[in-house]
């Protein structure tokens, strides 16, 4: 299996207007990365969730860009302007951690400051988990890495994605839950009409929205599922790791604003930031995102 780096694909103009950063994509065997790596300096590695993209990180990016960092902001595999396989059970937890420690690696690169939300948060932790001597500090929000000694609990929505047939239809023919992103926010119009026109841009072909339903189904249903026992390396590197770690965390956030008391045991010595913004931060938040990663660097 080779790899190497290639030029990105283009983009249309009223979204290259709001990406003005260096795009590059790695290709890994049968997948291929979009990422942005913006900067020179300290590396920070940019990880989103579900159904977003780099894109999510945009405001966040224009504020490290003005320091010494390196910004790295892949999109995961199956979002975004990546590869998109359409075999829902190619997207596991390891799999998708595999992808983003094979770009680490053939980026090669050391001292990271990890930030990331949503799915974002267990891919990078079971990334760290991998490549333990990689990474220096680590910023998380909205996430959820441990693993409880109880059945998960899964949410109206994970329950709706198991349903056969339904949850296809809506997934796949109306690209959800793409359209109600802004329903998860604190500020509901920090997602209006332009960012949900570029949350939909990658996903605007019915074939390329695998990945949504896929990582819907991904949380886990018991403590021995895949999900599950992949999670624990995730959790294990959380109870471990000494380097600094801040949580920044949206209250408002009905999907994963109580996990903060999971993260909390995790990190008990990580620096918390309780703001009122919803599920996806970078939105409304960004100053403060921006400035708890900038001082992971720092230290």
């Amino acid at each position: 299996m080779t790899s190497e780096f290639l030029p990105p694909p283009s983009l249309p103009p009223w979204l290259e207007e709001q990406l003005p950063f260096n795009r590059r994509v790695f290709a890994d065997g049968d997948h291929r990365i979009h990422f942005i790596d913006e900067g020179e300096g300290a590396p920070v590695l940019l990880l989103h969730g579900n159904p977003v993209w780099s894109y999510l990180w945009r405001k966040v990016i224009r504020i490290l860009a003005r320091e010494n960092v390196r910004i790295i902001a892949p999109d995961l595999v199956g979002l975004g302007l990546s590869s998109k396989p359409r075999d829902l059970k190619i997207h596991t937890l390891d799999f998708h951690a595999n992808r983003i420690s094979a770009l680490v690696a053939a980026l090669d690169l050391h001292d990271i400051t990890i930030a990331a939300q949503d799915w974002g948060g267990p891919i990078i932790a079971v990334m760290a988990a991998r490549n333990r001597q990689r990474i220096r500090g680590a910023v998380f929000s909205n996430t959820a890495i441990r693993v409880s000694s109880r059945p998960p609990r899964r949410t109206a929505f994970h329950r709706f994605s198991h349903m056969p047939l339904v949850s296809d239809l809506l997934f796949r023919v109306f690209n959800f839950p793409v359209p109600f992103l802004h329903l998860s926010q604190g500020d509901r119009t920090s997602i209006g009409r332009s960012e949900r026109r570029a949350y939909r841009w990658p996903l605007r072909r019915i074939r390329d929205r695998t990945a949504p339903l896929a990582l819907a189904r991904q949380v886990g249903q018991s403590l021995d599922s895949p999900t599950m026992r992949t999670m624990r390396e995730a959790d294990h590197w959380a109870r471990s790791f000494a380097g600094p770690v801040r949580l920044v965390w949206g209250m408002r956030d009905w999907i994963l604003g109580r996990a903060l008391k999971g993260a909390k045991e995790l990190f008990p010595d990580a620096e918390v930031v309780e703001t009122d913004a919803g599920h996806f931060l970078q939105e409304e938040v960004p100053e403060e995102l921006a400035e708890a990663i900038l001082s992971q660097v720092s230290r």
